[in-house]
């Protein structure tokens, strides 16, 4: 896909922060805003907000933003904001489908080396007319190696990657196949549990960016990529990825053994 408009996106230091509450003149009208109590649209007062992405990459895409306040990890955000965000999403998703996008691909850049254009927490969703072709690979039921798990709580299961690209990558998914996952009663706390593995992954490694992504299909589940590692030849060209960390070690690291 080609998006020339993309080149104008700002950078993460750039002026002051567009998300904070207060600064509701300088997006787009919001498409969506939970926790404002009365009052008119784009004003203070709101808990977590949705706009129109001004630098989409594709037809239809939004910005979520987190919170009000100015937090720049998804690790520090309460477990009622991360609740909201799930509920944003999936009112969301429920919009785009009205409109005739049956898929959408819901995404977190963390940090400058993520992609992130600012750094005021939040996602996006991007709205597609069909699952794209990472979903539609996906086949077979997710695998999860015992030995991997990290974390099990709240009917999900968090695991470091048996064939991870990057040091760290983690799934979080339902404990058994479940579809539909902006229906899903477990989708906030899979979300609960991503800001804990945030949270984990930086008292190990510091300030880590990071790419997290939701796959809705069969087996619905949230990908987390640290990027702790550059991708060179041998991982773009070939397909060929060579793990510095063994997926062992990272599940042990995580779970503090």
């Amino acid at each position: 896909m080609v998006a020339p408009a993309r080149s104008a996106r700002p950078g993460p230091g750039d002026g002051t922060c567009p998300f904070c509450e207060g600064n509701e003149g300088q997006t787009p009208p919001e498409t969506l805003a939970l926790g404002r109590d009365g009052g008119e649209p784009d004003t203070p007062g709101w808990q977590v907000r949705v706009v129109p992405n001004l630098y989409p990459a594709l037809e239809r895409q939004e910005v979520v933003v987190h919170t009000p306040r100015h937090v720049e990890t998804l690790a520090d955000l309460a477990p009622e904001e991360l609740g909201r965000l799930s509920e944003a999403w999936s009112l969301r998703a429920a919009a785009a489908r009205d409109e005739g996008f049956p898929y959408v691909h819901a995404f977190v850049n963390e940090g400058a080396a993520a992609g992130a254009s600012r750094p005021h927490s939040h996602s996006q969703l991007a709205w597609l007319r069909e699952p794209p072709p990472a979903v539609t690979a996906e086949t077979g039921s997710l695998r999860i190696e015992p030995e991997l798990v990290v974390a099990e709580r709240d009917g999900l299961v968090a695991a470091a990657a048996w064939a991870g690209r990057l040091p760290y990558e983690l799934v979080i998914a339902p404990a058994g196949p479940e579809s539909g996952a902006f229906e899903s009663p477990l989708l906030s706390a899979a979300l609960a549990l991503l800001g804990d593995l945030v949270s984990r992954l930086r008292g190990l490694e510091g300030d880590v960016p990071f790419n997290a992504w939701l796959h809705d299909g069969p087996h619905w589940h949230l990908e987390v990529v640290p990027r702790l590692a550059v991708q060179a030849g041998l991982e773009l060209g070939a397909e060929l990825y060579v793990q510095t960390l063994d997926p062992l070690e990272a599940a042990a690291r995580l779970r503090g053994d």
